[in-house]
Parts: C-alpha cells; sequence; structure tokens
C-alpha cells in the first residue's frame, strides 16, 4: 500500500488535533499517511531494537526507542524513523510528546510502500537537520547501510549484505549482518 498526502500545509499544530488511529508523518509541511509496516519488517525492527538496545543500555551511552514516536525537527517537519537513538549529552531534546530536535542516529527499514520516501527524501532531510547517522535497512536484499555526517552530507562509512559486519562511528558498534537478519530466514 502506498503513502498517501492530505493537501494543505500542515504544522505540528494542526498535526496535535489529528484524532484518528493512523500514522502520520509531516514532510515539509504535507502531512502523510503512512500504512502499518509488515511482519517481516516489525521482525527486523525489533531484532535492531534488541541489538541496540543491549549494547546501548551496557555502556550507558543514551536512549534508544522505535516508533511510533514523533521526532519534530521543525514546525512543519515531524517524522517518525523506525528507531531512534538519543545520546546523553543531547538528552534535552526528548520530551514526553515526543523528540524536538535532531536525534544522533536514525534508522529506517525500507518497505516497497516507502523506498523513494526513505532513501531519497527522509535521507535528504536527515542531512539538513544535522542527524550524524541514517541506517538504511533492506530486508528483502538483506542489506544494511550505514551514512555519516561529514561536513553536512551524508557519506557511506558502512554497508553490509546478507553477511558480513557493519561498523556504527556513532555508537562505536559493530553488528554482524546475520545477527539482523536471522530472524527472517
Amino acid at each position: 500500500m502506498a503513502t498517501t498526502a492530505i493537501q494543505k500545509h500542515w504544522t505540528y499544530v494542526d498535526y496535535l488535533y489529528l484524532d484518528d488511529e493512523q500514522r502520520y508523518e509531516i514532510i515539509e509541511g504535507e502531512l502523510i499517511v503512512t500504512p502499518a509496516p509488515s511482519f517481516k519488517h516489525q521482525k527486523i525492527v525489533t531484532r535492531l531494537i534488541q541489538l541496540l538496545s543491549n549494547y546501548i543500555l551496557e555502556e550507558g551511552i543514551g536512549e534508544v526507542v522505535v516508533a511510533p514516536v514523533d521526532v519534530v525537527l521543525c514546525e512543519d517537519m515531524v517524522v517518525q524513523p523506525d528507531i531512534i537513538f538519543i545520546s546523553n549529552k543531547n538528552k534535552e531534546i526528548i520530551k514526553e510528546s515526543g523528540v524536538f530536535g535532531a536525534p544522533d542516529l536514525v534508522v529506517e527499514v525500507i518497505s516497497p510502500s516507502s523506498l523513494y520516501k526513505d532513501i531519497q527524501v527522509k535521507k535528504r532531510i536527515y542531512e539538513k537537520f544535522g542527524i550524524r547517522e541514517y541506517w538504511t535497512v533492506f530486508p528483502d536484499e538483506k542489506t544494511v547501510e550505514i551514512f555519516s555526517l561529514k561536513q553536512g552530507r551524508y557519506d557511506l562509512v558502512s554497508s553490509s549484505q546478507k553477511n558480513g559486519k557493519i561498523k556504527s562511528i556513532e555508537l562505536s558498534l559493530e553488528i554482524d549482518a546475520r545477527n539482523i537478519f536471522c530472524c527472517i530466514e
């Protein structure tokens, strides 16, 4: 199912008045209705959150959570990445109703319906707002790509397909890709 847009220039205040059970994001003032992810998508998110949570808790370096949680980057930009990490030094952006500012790291598990939005539009937005690390995870290809912000632009710093290790600069963490995709084999 593809995402659809509801026409008008939306802001975070407008968004707060929505009273249905849909999942939304605001991308440059456009309200985007996002369908529920697939079971495979959610299994990968669950596996990643297990791997990341264990490490982040052991190291005591910050907070990691899964969607849905609002990440308000500005008045007309509200996103819900699949996973977000916020370091201890950046914790002031965490509020009861969401995250108000750029997380240190975001992960998007790519679905066919979100392919363009996640790897083109949201990548550009995350880069613009200074999110230091951006992961894209492709379930069907069993591929992970890690982009790191360098001089205001994302550089691909690590990738793995099916097996092999990926390295997060932001977390100082190395993960074997087999540990991510073992849940869908």
